[in-house]
């Protein structure tokens, strides 16, 4: 029988390679736009911990020390395309806290 192949991303905090449901998904959801193709307002960035949320995604292992480390590098930022407030990163650690 043929093995399922297993899903791999890369974290943002470390830069390792790992399976997908080790990681923790951040989803940035989409730019809601007016008819003319106006940004009326940014996407919501949150955590996704069932993997399915619409948006643009970055994984971090569910450890507090990358989750610093891609916070630091600004690796989030760019991984967005887009500045976080500092409060954005608070909520997320903290949810990240309470899930792991």
């Amino acid at each position: 029988m043929k093995q399922k192949k297993i899903p791999m991303r890369k974290c943002t905090g470390c830069g390792e390679m790992k399976p997908k449901r080790e990681l923790v998904r951040v989803v940035k959801a989409p730019d809601t736009k007016d008819e003319n193709g106006e940004v009326l307002a940014e996407g919501e960035i949150s955590l996704d911990l069932t993997g399915k949320k619409a948006g643009r995604g970055a994984y971090i292992c569910n450890n507090p020390d990358c989750f610093k480390k891609a916070v630091k590098a600004k690796r989030l930022e760019r991984a967005f395309k887009t500045a976080i407030p500092p409060e954005i990163f608070e909520q997320i650690n903290e949810e990240m806290n309470s899930v792991g």
